[in-house]
């Protein structure tokens, strides 16, 4: 189950390495083209980033509960 917990954590800390500079830059650039807009809004980074952990969270789980209720004998056999 951590095996599977950690390869979700894993994309989740590329996903918001990548996506936090990029959702920065394009505030930036909204800012230029709408009217009183401002180009960094601490609440809608947070509440964002937070919903993404918590899917990715659920995401990971599902499948890692699942895994861990298989006898890893039974799992080789089949393949």
């Amino acid at each position: 189950m951590e095996l599977v917990l950690l390869g979700a954590l894993w994309q989740l800390v590329i996903g918001l390495a990548i996506g936090i500079p990029v959702a920065l830059l394009a505030g930036r650039w909204t800012t230029g083209l709408l009217y009183n807009v401002r180009a960094y809004d601490p609440l809608a980074l947070i509440g964002a980033t937070l919903a993404l952990s918590l899917s990715a969270l659920f995401a990971g789980l599902i499948p890692a509960r699942r895994a861990s209720s298989i006898e890893p004998m039974q799992a080789l056999r089949t393949e």
